[in-house]
């Protein structure tokens, strides 16, 4: 399809919901710290940032990019150790509280 003077197809489609979840971390992040009235990093931040990275990889390397592609491919590693951490952090918690 032709959008002006641009080629839009299948592959920049991809990388625009990419970017779109990729975005859509900071609109979470900004919500829940308002709602709270303090800045917190919300679980939901994580795992959009895990989705919206994993659809840019692919695009990255649909491309042939090698600067996008290891950029990417780096924050994808952050964003599993994060949730690798909140999920270590819960189960220490869970296991430090007494039974009812």
């Amino acid at each position: 399809m032709q959008i002006g003077s641009w080629e839009f197809g299948t592959w920049q489609a991809v990388g625009y919901i990419g970017q779109a979840f990729f975005f859509s971390r900071f609109c979470v992040q900004w919500y829940v710290s308002e709602r709270l009235k303090k800045s917190v990093i919300p679980l939901a931040f994580w795992y959009l940032s895990l989705i919206g990275t994993s659809i840019l990889l692919v695009y990255a390397i649909s491309q042939h990019d090698p600067v996008f592609t290891a950029g990417t491919a780096c924050g994808f590693f952050i964003y599993i150790r994060n949730l690798m951490l909140i999920e270590r952090e819960k189960k220490s918690a869970s296991t430090r509280m007494p039974p009812d």
